[in-house]
């Protein structure tokens, strides 16, 4: 039988390792009796792993999401995904807190998986961009979100321009996105009785936040017809692509956005978005999704779903050309 502190990390392991567990089915994993398992349990949620325990004939144990953040138990390959992953995080707005992350890590790391990271170490170059904008505060980004999730009222100090001397403003939040290099706040004005746009790096939000509101139906029907009738220049002269379309990606706001100049992007949650772009054809707008490499889901319209489908069709049937054709003059 394993050590009693061998034993917590296994069943640590099993238990973040499946979404639940039979108390039968762990006692026969660590070759122990189920009244073992049970002790050792206690003395998980003693540690603070919140697991929970479900009774009844198909009940077992699951490990469930906590009020605070308890050790966390990482196999050999698990730690270098995760220390290749910190150093090659080139957004600015958490550079400084992957730097740190990355050091708890390495400091308390095995000789043998230290000189794995140093061997992998990864130096991202971000290329000079002067329209790339200052590094965004999260934790602001995180605020508006959840005041828009929640439906409340956001009261916030905003500079209209560089130069200007905050104003109060008393809005209802209604969506957060991406727009070229800059990320805004599309909200109802209740001081003006209008919908505006505000620039979120310049814009400081008060709590608490206000009472609940009733959603508004927007201007054209939805963000993107809004945000962008309101970025065209004032004769309106500015060109649509031919085809537009809506989908969702399986992927944070935040890595989406920086390669979407020219779409609207608004986060879903930490780890999806909505887009909303357009190209000069379908098949190019289609590709164009593709390249972000996650899951897409398209929601609109029916001509998108078509180019996926083909471009799907051609890549399925992609072969390699034969040799003797590879130096084949064209006919």
């Amino acid at each position: 039988m394993q050590k009693t502190s061998s034993r917590l990390l296994t069943l640590l392991s099993l238990l973040q390792a499946r979404p639940e567990w039979s108390g039968d089915d762990l006692a026969e994993r660590l070759e122990v009796t189920v009244r073992t398992v049970r002790r050792d349990i206690d003395r998980l949620r003693t540690l603070g792993y919140p697991v929970a325990t479900d009774k009844g004939p198909g009940g077992g144990y699951r490990l469930r999401p906590g009020s605070q953040m308890p050790p966390l138990l990482f196999d050999d390959e698990q730690v270098i995904a995760l220390a290749v992953a910190l150093q090659s995080t080139a957004h600015p707005a958490i550079a400084e807190d992957a730097d740190r992350a990355l050091a708890t890590i390495r400091n308390v790391l095995p000789p043998r998986l230290r000189q794995r990271i140093d061997a992998l170490h990864v130096t991202t170059v971000r290329p000079p961009d002067p329209s790339t904008p200052p590094a965004q505060d999260l934790d602001l980004l995180t605020a508006v979100s959840t005041a828009i999730r929640r439906r409340e009222v956001l009261r916030l100090d905003y500079a209209p321009h560089q130069e200007a001397a905050p104003q109060r403003r008393c809005v209802e939040p209604h969506h957060l996105v991406a727009w070229r290099t800059r990320w805004y706040l599309v909200a109802w004005d209740l001081d003006r009785d209008d919908w505006r746009i505000f620039r979120t790096d310049r814009m400081t939000p008060r709590t608490p936040t206000g009472p609940r509101f009733t959603a508004r139906q927007l201007p054209g029907g939805d963000v993107s017809t809004f945000v962008t009738s309101r970025f065209r220049g004032s004769d309106g002269t500015e060109a649509a692509w031919p085809c537009q379309g809506e989908a969702i990606l399986d992927l944070p706001a935040a890595e989406v956005a920086p390669h979407t100049a020219d779409g609207i992007v608004e986060p879903l949650g930490p780890t999806r978005c909505r887009i909303i772009t357009g190209s000069w054809s379908w098949t190019a707008l289609a590709a164009g999704l593709g390249r972000f490499d996650a899951n897409l889901h398209v929601i609109d319209p029916p001509a998108l779903h078509e180019a996926c489908a083909a471009l799907a069709r051609r890549y399925g049937a992609a072969t390699t050309p034969e040799p003797g054709r590879l130096n084949a003059p064209a006919s």
